[in-house]
C-alpha cells in the first residue's frame, strides 16, 4: 500500500549536527530492566525498533561512574574500556537497520544510594537520597569534583564514540545531578556553579562544551531538558527560568530532547495523562532555539505525530512507550498498515517491571523482553508444524491473543465466547473510570482476527465438556477466566471466610462491572492493591454514594506505585471525599456495620455500612478445563490430542500476563518439548 501523502513530513530526513537520522520518529532513552546485566537481550530489543523503521534509537540511562549506581534498578555503563563491547554490539544492531544510535549519559547525584558499588554519591550539597529510602547522604562537591565529574564525563562519551553511537548525551534532568545544579531549590552553592541563573547552568554548558569538542567532529550532542520548573503543578505552568536557560545555551547542543519536571505526567498513565499531554509545556521551545527539538505525549496517533511537526512543536516524534507496544509502528504507517498498529494503552506496565529490576514487558506487544531469550519478533512467528484444528474457548485477552498468533502461523481456528461481545475482562473494564483506552487491547486483536479467514469466532456460545467432545477439534485450548471471591479471603492469612460476607449486600468487582445495585454507603475492602480498588471506589463515589476505603496496606493501591499512579489516585480519592483506612482489615460484617482490625496493634473498630465491595483475590475459571482432563479416555475417542488452559483460567493475573499467556501457547503448539527452561539465559562468563 502507498503511503499517503500527509504522513510524508514524518519520514524525512533532519540532520542532527554532523550525523542525520532517515526520519522523524525518535526513540527516545527509556529504560529497560535489562541494562549491563543483559546486554545480548538489549541489543536485539533495540535492533527490533530499528528494523520497525524508527530512525533513532536511543539507550537507557547509562552510568559514567561507579559512584552513580543505581542498583537493584539495571541501567546500562560506560564506566571503563571493558563496557565498549557491550554497548557496541547494541550499536551495531541499531546500525544494521540504517537507524542512528543514541547514547544517554547519566550521573544520579544524591539520588543514588549506590548499593552496588558502596561509593560515595556526589551533589551541590550533602542530602539525603531522594526517591529512595535509604539512610545514606551524598557528598557535596567541590571544585575538584567537578572537574573530576568533567572527565569522567569526556571519557564516557569517547567510549560512546569508540563503541559506534551517533548521539551523545548530556543528561539535565529528572532531578539527577545536572538537574540539582540548575535547580534554584536544590542549588545552594555559593560559589561559581551557585546563586545566579549563569551560575547554576555553568557545569551543563562546560558538559556541553566538553563533549562537543571530544566527540562533536563525528557525534551529534543532544541535551535532555525539562521544559518547566519544579513549581508546576495543579495545571498552572511555571517556566520563566527554563526559558532564560534555554536562550543561554540555544544553539550550542545539536539536539534538545524536552520533557516536563512532573514524571507522573510526563510519562502518565492513560488513566490520568491523555497523548499530547506535553504540549502546552514545550510548545515554546523551537522559539527559542533553531536545533532540532524531540519531545514525547504517548504519540499513537499518526494525525498527531503530524500536527506536532507542522505547528513547530517538534522536529523528532519522540517515544518510548508506544515503540514498546508496537516497535514497527513507523513502518505501518509509512505503508498505510494503520489496522496493524498495536497502539499503546498507557497501562505502564513496561514501567512498572523496570522498576522492580527485571526487562520490561507491555500488555499490547507480548514479545517484548522475549527477543532474544525466546526468540520472538514482534510481526514474525513459525509457519504451523501441522493440520491440526484448534478449538479456543474464551474471547478474552488470553484467548484472543491465542486465537490471533495461531491464526497467523496457519492453523485453523475456532474462536468462541459466551458473552454478547469479546474481550471477556478487557471489555467490562474498559467501561470503569479512566480505563477506555484499555479497549485497543481487544480493538487490535479483533480486527486482526476478522481478517484472516482461517480463524472463526462465534459469540454468544458457551460450551459444556459434552459440547467439545461432540465436535471434530484436534486441540482445545481452554481460555475461560476468572471471577473474583466473594468471601473476603485476603492474601497475608489463610484463605478463610470473613464472618457475614456471605450477606446479599456483599459485591464483587464483577457484580459492579455487571451493573448491580448498591446502596449506599459503600464499605470498599481492597487487598488487591492495584487498580480495581481505587476505580470502583471512584465509580461509587461519583454515583452519589459515600464510599470508605479500608486497605491491610500502608497506601492506596500499592503496587501502582510502580506504574507511577499511586500519588495519583489516593490524591484523587482524597478529593473526592473518599475516607481512607489503611493497615486495616475487614474481620466481620453484620449487615449494618464492619469491624476493621489494625493489621499492626489488632485493635478494632465498627464502620456504620450498608454495603461492602470486596477486591481481594480472584478463583480460576476451570471447572470446563478440569471436567475435559477427568476423562482420558472420552478425550482420545473424540479425537482430541490436548487440552490447554491458558491465561486467568490458569492463574489469575494482569492483562498482559493473559496475554503473554496465550501468543506463548501460539508460539508452542506443536514445538518440541524444549525441557525444563525454555528461554536461553545471559551467563556471566567465568
Amino acid at each position: 500500500m502507498k503511503r499517503d501523502p500527509i504522513f510524508d513530513i514524518l519520514f524525512e530526513p533532519v540532520k542532527i549536527g554532523p550525523v542525520t537520522a532517515k526520519n522523524r520518529f525518535y526513540q527516545v532513552p527509556h529504560c529497560t530492566g535489562m541494562g549491563y546485566m543483559m546486554p545480548k537481550t538489549l541489543a536485539a530489543m533495540r535492533e527490533v525498533k530499528a528494523e520497525g523503521g524508527w530512525g533513532v534509537v536511543c539507550t537507557e540511562y547509562c552510568s559514567i561512574h561507579a559512584t552513580s549506581d543505581d542498583t537493584p534498578f539495571p541501567y546500562a555503563t560506560l564506566w571503563d574500556n571493558e563496557d565498549i563491547k557491550a554497548q557496541a554490539l547494541m550499536a551495531d544492531k541499531i546500525h544494521g537497520y540504517g537507524a542512528l544510535a543514541g547514547v544517554q549519559l547519566w550521573y544520579g547525584g544524591g539520588h543514588m544510594p549506590n548499593l552496588l558499588t558502596r561509593e560515595i554519591s556526589l551533589d551541590t550539597a550533602s542530602s539525603m537520597s531522594r526517591g529512595r529510602i535509604d539512610p545514606v547522604q551524598s557528598q557535596a562537591m567541590d571544585k575538584a569534583d567537578i572537574r573530576r565529574l568533567r572527565r569522567w564525563h569526556r571519557d564516557a562519551a569517547l567510549r560512546a564514540m569508540q563503541a559506534g553511537f551517533d548521539i551523545v548525551y548530556v543528561y539535565a534532568t529528572h532531578d539527577y545531578l545536572l538537574s540539582n545544579f540548575l535547580s534554584r531549590e536544590w542549588n545552594q552553592r555559593i560559589d561559581e556553579y551557585g546563586g545566579s541563573l549563569e551560575n547554576r547552568v555553568r557545569l551543563v554548558r562546560e558538559l556541553i562544551e566538553d563533549t562537543k569538542e571530544a566527540v562533536g567532529h563525528r557525534c551529534a550532542v543532544a541535551v535532555r531538558f525539562s521544559a518547566d520548573g519544579a513549581g508546576s503543578a495543579n495545571g498552572t505552568i511555571d517556566n520563566a527560568e527554563q526559558r532564560d536557560m534555554l536562550e543561554m545555551l540555544t544553539d550550542l547542543p545539536d539536539l534538545w530532547d524536552i520533557n516536563i519536571t512532573d514524571y507522573s505526567r510526563e510519562m502518565g498513565s492513560s488513566r490520568y495523562v491523555k497523548e499530547a499531554a506535553l504540549e502546552a509545556y514545550v510548545s515554546y521551545v523551537k522559539k527559542i532555539t533553531g536545533k532540532p527539538v524531540a519531545g514525547v505525549g504517548r504519540f499513537t496517533s499518526p494525525d498527531t505525530m503530524v500536527m506536532q511537526v507542522k505547528k513547530g512543536i517538534l522536529d523528532f516524534v519522540g517515544a518510548a512507550r508506544p515503540s514498546i507496544a508496537d516497535p514497527f509502528l513507523p513502518q505501518k504507517i509509512e505503508k498505510g498498515c494503520f489496522e496493524d498498529i498495536r497502539e499503546c494503552i498507557g497501562c505502564n506496565i513496561c514501567y512498572a517491571y523496570d522498576a522492580r529490576g527485571v526487562p520490561i514487558r507491555c500488555t499490547q506487544n507480548p514479545t517484548m523482553g522475549e527477543e532474544w531469550r525466546r526468540g520472538w519478533h514482534p510481526e514474525k512467528i513459525p509457519e504451523k508444524q501441522s493440520d491440526d484444528t484448534i478449538l479456543v474457548v474464551g474471547a478474552g485477552p488470553a484467548g484472543m491473543e491465542a486465537a490471533r498468533a495461531l491464526g497467523q502461523r496457519g492453523y485453523r481456528v475456532t474462536l468462541t465466547e459466551a458473552a454478547m461481545e469479546p474481550g471477556g475482562r478487557v471489555a467490562l473494564e474498559s467501561h470503569l473510570p479512566g480505563l477506555a483506552e484499555w479497549r485497543r487491547v481487544i480493538e487490535y486483536r479483533d480486527q486482526q482476527i476478522e481478517r484472516m479467514p482461517n480463524v472463526e469466532m462465534y459469540l454468544n456460545s458457551r460450551l459444556t465438556a459434552k459440547h467439545i467432545l461432540s465436535f471434530d477439534f484436534d486441540r482445545v485450548v481452554i481460555a475461560t477466566g476468572s471471577h473474583w471471591r466473594r468471601d473476603g479471603a485476603i492474601r497475608w492469612s489463610p484463605p478463610l471466610p470473613v464472618s457475614g460476607f456471605d450477606n446479599e449486600q456483599v459485591f464483587t468487582p464483577d457484580d459492579i462491572m455487571a451493573g448491580a445495585d448498591v446502596s449506599g454507603p459503600v464499605a470498599l475492602f481492597d487487598d488487591d492493591y492495584y487498580y480495581m480498588g481505587a476505580v470502583l471506589a471512584e465509580k461509587m463515589m461519583t454515583a452519589g454514594l459515600k464510599v470508605s476505603y479500608i486497605t491491610t496496606e500502608a497506601m492506596i493501591g500499592a503496587w501502582s506505585r510502580y506504574t507511577e499512579e499511586q500519588e495519583r489516585t489516593q490524591t484523587r480519592l482524597l478529593n473526592l471525599g473518599i475516607n481512607l483506612f489503611t493497615g486495616k482489615t475487614v474481620t466481620g460484617f453484620d449487615g449494618d456495620s464492619v469491624e476493621l482490625t489494625c493489621v499492626y496493634t489488632e485493635k478494632t473498630l465498627r464502620l456504620s455500612t450498608s454495603s461492602i465491595i470486596t477486591v481481594t483475590s480472584r478463583q480460576p475459571n476451570d471447572a470446563l478445563y478440569r471436567q475435559l482432563c477427568s476423562d482420558p479416555e472420552a478425550l482420545n475417542k473424540s479425537g482430541i490430542k490436548s487440552v490447554d488452559r491458558i491465561g486467568d483460567c490458569r492463574a489469575p493475573g494482569i492483562i498482559a500476563a493473559a496475554v503473554y499467556a496465550g501468543h506463548r501457547l501460539a508460539r508452542e503448539m506443536d514445538a518440541p518439548d524444549s525441557g525444563d527452561l525454555s528461554f536461553r539465559r545471559e551467563r556471566v562468563t567465568v
